[in-house]
């Protein structure tokens, strides 16, 4: 079982309303996404949730998120974690391996809806039409993914006011 933010930590509990619990408004991070490979496309301050019950996966994914300018990773293995970090932590944006073996992450995925944090999907399977219909339109990465991945996926997520 692990929860662990960037720096390999463990992540801390952080409170609403604390200090160091900024809340980004979605039009900021929009803004400072530039998707060129090799630079940052995120501002400095953003947090990301990465719920995936494989260590390997999820540690790509950290690193990738790095790359492209996350200043907080929070990493979960499990629905339970994933409940918990959202309850403590704000976050700019979440990836959901759709099959966490125990459970599919779907309802966590509504969760994050209704509480206005974007996410997409991560999967081995590059279809979404076996999703429920209202996450059928919810962006998808697919595994194994790379660099370039992440920053289709994340203009996906993110698409400029333009698109």
């Amino acid at each position: 079982m692990w929860l662990f933010n960037s720096d390999g930590q463990p992540s801390p509990t952080v409170q609403a309303g604390t200090a160091g619990n900024d809340i980004y408004d979605m039009a900021e991070v929009r803004q400072n996404l530039r998707f060129t490979r090799g630079m940052k496309i995120m501002s400095a301050k953003t947090r990301v949730l990465v719920l995936e019950d494989s260590m390997i996966i999820a540690m790509e994914a950290e690193d990738i998120l790095r790359v492209v300018g996350a200043d907080v990773i929070d990493i979960a293995n499990s629905l339970d974690q994933a409940r918990d970090a959202i309850r403590v932590a704000n976050y700019d944006f979440a990836l959901l391996d759709v099959n966490l073996g125990e459970a599919m992450s779907f309802d966590f995925a509504r969760d994050l809806s209704q509480a206005n944090i974007p996410f997409g999907f991560v999967s081995g399977y590059s279809d979404t039409q076996d999703f429920p219909i209202d996450l059928q339109d919810v962006p998808l990465l697919v595994k194994p993914f790379d660099e370039d991945a992440m920053r289709d996926f994340l203009q996906k997520l993110f698409p400029s006011p333009a698109e």
